[in-house]
């Protein structure tokens, strides 16, 4: 059997998915806290407040931009099931559902906010100054959604970004309450909100994208996950097993499986095997696609996982290029390690038994 590549994601795709969202999450962070803090504590003779102003709106007009390439870098990816729709209604999709349904509660408030900006004149100052708190509203939800749903929820750069956003947005409302008339007591009640919301978002991060198993706790469909999560306690006892350092090579032995939808006509293949040699590990390859008259599949989405025995999950991806029955998988571990592996297979058609060999490449070659 030939498995012929027609259309699927990239590398690339990944990798301005993550870039976009992180930078509309900063740049929603500047706009929180120069609506904060700025309109009454940065103005001066040489920066006035329609400079203040003007800034302001740019910044949220640019956040709308970068989540416009966040949104189709992320559709155009096909290996999660996402599409166009789950960006704008929430808690539809088939992929984390309840934060990827938390970006799309983030994007309608923004959306919200620049339409009745447009229309300030129409609707008055009153309405426009009441619906414009939907931004701050925005930002602990994106917040959310990004440490819910992004692929780097554990990696240490995300959680200083994390941190420093919180602090950041803390202190321009400590900024503001110092500086307002606003009584003592709704000024206490607004400082131990925000203070409750950060703790709330800290704990929440400690019990959920922070520990082990986050990605089938989060609602990852299982077949992106290649195999069934394993009991917690077992988790703990092979954390230490890991790959040799790349490049090594090894034999691959396993079996492949085929299925078809009768109703739209498309094919799952699913590759399963073991390695042996230098690598003892498990190899999980999946992808569905459109069949070919040359029985050939054009494949629209797949999946990949590797890891020792004792932990075959430790890296998950996707197939990232792919020609006959030669593959290029690139891999993620759950701490942001990259592995980049190339498959190259000998099908029996008759016993549908698969041989061939995996070759680890050294510093993600294939990729740079």
């Amino acid at each position: 059997m030939s498995v012929v590549l027609a259309a699927g994601g990239s590398r690339a795709l990944w990798y301005a998915t993550r870039g976009t969202g992180v930078m509309a999450l900063v740049l929603l962070t500047a706009t929180v806290w120069l609506g904060i803090a700025g309109s009454r504590r940065f103005r001066s003779e040489r920066w006035p407040r329609f400079l203040v102003v003007g800034l302001h709106r740019n910044l949220t007009l640019l956040v709308l931009v970068f989540l416009g390439v966040h949104i189709g870098t992320t559709v155009l990816d096909r290996y999660a099931p996402i599409g166009l729709k789950d960006a704008f209604v929430p808690f539809t999709s088939a992929y984390r559902p309840v934060w990827l349904g938390l970006g799309a509660v983030a994007l309608d408030l923004l959306l919200a906010l620049t339409v009745t900006s447009l229309l300030r004149s129409r609707i008055g100052y009153r309405t426009w100054r009441s619906l414009h708190w939907l931004a701050y509203v925005s930002w602990p939800v994106a917040l959310v959604h990004a440490l819910g749903t992004g692929s780097d929820a554990r990696v240490l750069w995300l959680q200083a970004l994390a941190v420093v956003s919180v602090l950041v947005v803390a202190a321009a409302v400590a900024v503001r309450l110092r500086s307002t008339t606003t009584p003592a007591g709704p000024r206490a009640a607004a400082g131990a909100a925000v203070v409750l919301v950060a703790l709330g978002i800290f704990g929440w991060y400690r019990t959920g994208p922070g520990r082990h198993g986050w990605a089938a706790a989060a609602g990852t469909p299982r077949s992106l996950l290649g195999q069934t999560a394993r009991p917690a306690v077992a988790r703990r006892t092979v954390v230490k097993a890991t790959l040799p350092a790349a490049p090594f090579t090894a034999r691959l032995n396993g079996r492949l499986t085929t299925s078809q939808d009768a109703g739209t006509g498309i094919v799952l293949v699913n590759i399963r095997g073991r390695t042996r040699g230098r690598a003892r590990g498990v190899l999980w390859v999946r992808l569905q696609g459109q069949p070919l008259g040359d029985g050939g599949v054009s494949m629209t989405a797949s999946g990949a996982s590797f890891g020792p025995r004792a932990d075959p999950n430790a890296y998950v991806g996707k197939i990232v290029a792919l020609d006959g029955t030669q593959m290029m998988l690139a891999l993620r571990s759950s701490d942001g390690n990259l592995i980049d592996l190339r498959v190259q297979l000998q099908i029996d058609s008759a016993s549908h038994r698969v041989s061939g060999t995996v070759a680890a490449l050294a510093g993600g070659e294939e990729s740079q």
